[in-house]
């Protein structure tokens, strides 16, 4: 069957020098999670994990006994998790924002697809991503090599009026409110960067970089309660896709339309980087062992740090040293 066509962007990332890691990636343990691809991983006050599944299914883990509960369905594909008082909120790819309570789902914002990541104000104010409008989850990688820059920043009001804040990301991503609420942090997975965006302040309404020219695809981001950024890379830079960007668009096409074993593919790795609030990195933790990979998720609370994967059908746990 035929792809669909996808219309290239040019774009020339910047030149980067992988680092290296800090530190070794080790899994301790993972938890089951009673389906497949636990995308977004969320605490809950009380210490559960609370994450979406492909089936639909919203599950709560008790990482001490890996008991799990099935909350609820959205009724398609969850990505972003949320919870508060009254339920989870959830960014689900095929419906848009949700609310779950009580095993009903409420519609708070629809109309488009690839609903990503979500956080929630003390004042009841809603931020959340979606990632690209030409795309879907299954072909996220056409968004990747198109570059189409359709990823937005959206605010939803108590009254429910519904704002863009940013209508061209690269592709967006995780998000995190400062603790003080006076700015959003962004991941924009296909410009190898985290924007901060502000809320208050002189520079309401403005943005600037708090993380660029990263060495691998950012996905979701958290903040722990050690006050650290903890980002997901889901993979590696891809150097093949880095030459293509500036190109002319039909050299894009043509690797679009190669057979799937010849294609660019994300190289099998666990990956999650941590960064001051300041822009510091702090750490840089990378694993190849084959225990767990495509982390699209990360999530620290009190020293123990749990990874989601879109691939994975388990939650992993990192051994800290």
């Amino acid at each position: 069957m035929a792809r669909r066509l996808i219309s290239p962007q040019r774009w020339t990332p910047p030149t980067f020098a992988d680092a290296g890691p800090t530190g070794p990636l080790r899994v301790k343990e993972t938890l089951a999670t009673g389906g497949h691809g636990p995308e977004d991983v969320r605490f809950t006050q009380d210490g559960a994990i609370i994450t979406g599944l492909q089936d639909g299914s919203i599950v709560r883990v008790e990482p001490s006994t890996g008991t799990r509960t099935v909350i609820g369905s959205t009724g398609g594909r969850p990505l972003g998790v949320w919870p508060v008082d009254d339920g989870v909120l959830v960014c689900d790819h095929d419906r848009g924002l949700l609310l779950l309570r009580d095993g009903e789902v409420e519609v708070l914002a629809g109309g488009f697809t690839f609903a990503s990541n979500v956080v929630r104000g003390a004042g009841g104010t809603i931020w959340f991503t979606t990632s690209t409008s030409e795309w879907t989850v299954e072909e996220h990688l056409g968004d990747i090599l198109e570059h189409s820059c359709t990823g937005r920043l959206m605010r939803r009001d108590p009254d429910g009026a519904v704002t863009t804040l940013i209508p061209d990301l690269k592709f967006g991503n995780g998000i995190v409110l400062a603790p003080d609420e006076s700015y959003l942090l962004v991941a924009e997975t296909a410009g190898y960067r985290i924007r901060r965006y502000w809320l208050t302040g002189p520079d309401a309404g403005r943005s600037e970089m708090f993380a660029e020219n990263l060495a691998g695809f950012p996905d979701n981001m958290s903040l722990g309660t050690d006050g650290l950024l903890w980002v997901a890379i889901a993979a590696p830079r891809n150097h093949l896709v880095d030459r293509l960007l500036p190109l002319p668009g039909f050299l894009r096409v043509l690797v679009w339309n190669l057979p799937d074993f010849v294609r660019p593919k994300a190289v099998p790795i666990a990956w999650v980087m941590a960064f001051g609030l300041d822009g510091t990195l702090v750490y840089d933790l990378r694993g190849s062992d084959g225990s767990y990979g495509f982390v699209t998720s990360v999530a620290e609370r009190d020293g123990t740090v749990v990874l989601g994967s879109l691939t994975e059908s388990t939650l992993a746990v990192l051994a800290r040293d």
